[in-house]
């Protein structure tokens, strides 16, 4: 890395415009900024979970995730560039793979919650999506490389997984989903 951070605040981006990493400017609301601040946002969620008691393994997956993130985050920086590559996103499937193996069968749709652990992963796995949803709207525009999109797809998967097996470690179970459970309680409250 040739330059480093010393002074936070350029003044640049004052206009609503910011820098990319081939030093071109865009306006602060362009879909490739757009992307950016989502693929920004689901690494600080997954920040987030990382500062909870995991796993040594769980630990060191999603450190490394992070780390892929960032080097998304550089792909999207410089138009043109492609550094997320198929062998992160083979990793991914093996992660999921591993995680899923003990896992009973899902047979029901689940709620995302459970233990704090399994609420903040599946917290993740919506930044993720929403991450993904915004390179695809930037893939309709400009180039973005296959390998980019398919890892947050894997990646969400990875995090509702995760978010299974960190309810289990944490002694509970998947939070079931009981269609029109909602409306019962509501209409037993009108009828006192």
């Amino acid at each position: 890395m040739g330059h480093r951070l010393t002074k936070i605040y350029t003044r640049t981006g004052d206009t609503g415009e910011t820098g990319l990493g081939d030093g071109s400017r865009v306006p602060k609301d362009s879909p490739r900024v757009h992307a950016l601040g989502e693929i920004d946002e689901l690494n600080s969620a997954i920040g987030l979970l990382l500062a909870e008691e995991l796993s040594a393994d769980m630990r060191a997956a999603l450190a490394g995730i992070q780390h892929d993130l960032f080097d998304l985050g550089g792909e999207i920086c410089i138009p043109g560039n492609a550094s997320m590559s198929e062998a992160r996103v083979a990793h991914l499937e093996t992660l999921l793979d591993g995680y899923n193996r003990d896992l009973p069968p899902l047979k029901e749709f689940i709620l995302p919650g459970g233990t704090r652990q399994a609420s903040l992963a599946h917290l993740a796995r919506t930044v993720c999506r929403r991450a993904e949803r915004a390179l695809v709207s930037l893939a309709r525009a400009e180039p973005v490389g296959a390998a980019a999109r398919k890892y947050l797809n894997r990646l969400s998967d990875l995090l509702f997984v995760l978010g299974r097996a960190l309810n289990r470690a944490g002694g509970g179970s998947d939070v079931l989903w009981q269609p029109g459970k909602s409306t019962e309680k509501s209409m037993r409250g009108r009828t006192k």
